[in-house]
């Protein structure tokens, strides 16, 4: 029987467990949205995650929605995480880049000269967000016309480019949460009538064209999408999601990408068994359970709902996850308090393994 701690080879590149990292907002980065030495820790001390998925990183100006976060669309941004992925592979862990682009959860006072956030259509979400000196209510987005759709398209192929310049072994599209992806998906946040949108099978077409262009551009073994169908996060109502996704899984899969990641936000596994059928290349899930994914969750590469099961807020308290999940702990709780801004840590000090547990996962 495979187990989440078998090794993997992800197109390619090989993973040493099936464990990985996912995704976190970590709003860490310094100036010019860059990575600093304190990212470098955070990631290197988590290396033994067979793969690292980077917090979301936005492709260009535009596409930040939240406080320093880190960007990979300028020549300082690309050297700075080099020693990012330096530290990472030199600790024997392999990582990939998130593209984040928020689309319209964002606010410009997040953005510089003059540019607010854009999205498919100018559909204002509901709630607030921290803007670095306060909250704010969000406001109406520019919707992109045709050519800013094609140029965002473009955004993110050069993005990807910047992330292999950097070091990074792949990325990973973010398509799911309700950003920009996610927004041209959703019928209630894209509302267009031109070949953007519409119908299920022209609303997908946006984030078709993004992962063919990255695809293109540094190799569709190099390239994962996530998503989260029917998830309400940020304002994102998908009453019947299984056509769009069935849709869009349809077209990607002949690309062979690098891995599908499923987020699953709401009740609907017949959804995530209907994709994992349907897409035969490496399937990644963050599974629904009652809070963040716990140590027993695992299970769903035992069971070959997934190949790969990623953790979010255990792998912050816990840098030696995959030796914690295999000697069944101890696992110390997540400490939010320190999940943001300066401490690279995301934990308060527990015991370290002992020399039996240590042996034993070695």
């Amino acid at each position: 029987m495979t187990t989440a701690f078998d090794p993997i080879d992800l197109s390619g590149t090989r993973l040493a467990n099936r464990i990985a990292m996912a995704p976190m907002t970590r709003s860490r980065a310094g100036e010019g949205g860059t990575a600093t030495d304190l990212v470098a820790e955070y990631y290197a001390q988590r290396a033994s995650a067979g793969l690292i998925i980077t917090e979301g990183v936005q492709p260009s100006v535009v596409g930040q929605g939240y406080p320093s976060t880190p960007g990979l669309h300028s020549a300082e941004q690309v050297a700075s995480w080099r020693k990012v992925t330096a530290a990472v592979h030199a600790a024997g862990g392999r990582i990939f880049a998130q593209l984040m682009h928020a689309g319209r959860i964002g606010h410009p006072d997040l953005l510089p000269d003059g540019l607010t956030p854009v999205s498919a259509s100018a559909v204002r979400p509901a709630g607030r967000l921290f803007t670095g000196t306060g909250m704010a209510d969000f406001t109406t987005p520019r919707e992109l016309t045709g050519d800013e759709v094609r140029q965002t398209v473009a955004d993110f192929a050069a993005a990807a480019r910047n992330a292999i310049d950097a070091g990074f072994d792949g990325v990973e599209l973010h398509g799911a949460n309700g950003y920009l992806i996610h927004q041209f998906l959703a019928p209630n946040t894209n509302l267009r009538d031109d070949e953007w949108g519409g119908p299920d099978e022209a609303r997908i077409r946006f984030a078709v064209e993004v992962v063919k262009a990255v695809a293109a551009e540094i190799g569709a073994e190099r390239t994962g999408l996530r998503i989260s169908p029917g998830n309400p996060y940020n304002d994102i109502d998908e009453p019947a999601p299984d056509a769009v996704y069935t849709a869009l899984v349809r077209e990607i899969e002949p690309l062979g990408l690098a891995y599908l990641h499923v987020l699953e936000a709401v009740q609907i596994r017949e959804l995530t068994l209907a994709l994992r059928k349907q897409f035969s290349g490496t399937f990644v899930l963050s599974a629904l359970t009652d809070g963040p994914t716990g140590p027993d969750d695992h299970s769903v590469v035992d069971d070959g709902l997934a190949d790969i099961i990623a953790y979010g807020a255990l792998f912050i308290a816990n840098p030696d996850l995959p030796a914690r999940l295999k000697a069944g702990g101890p696992f110390n709780t997540p400490d939010p308090s320190t999940f943001f801004g300066g401490g690279a840590k995301g934990y308060v000090d527990y015991p370290a393994l002992d020399d039996a547990q240590v042996q034993a996962v070695q």
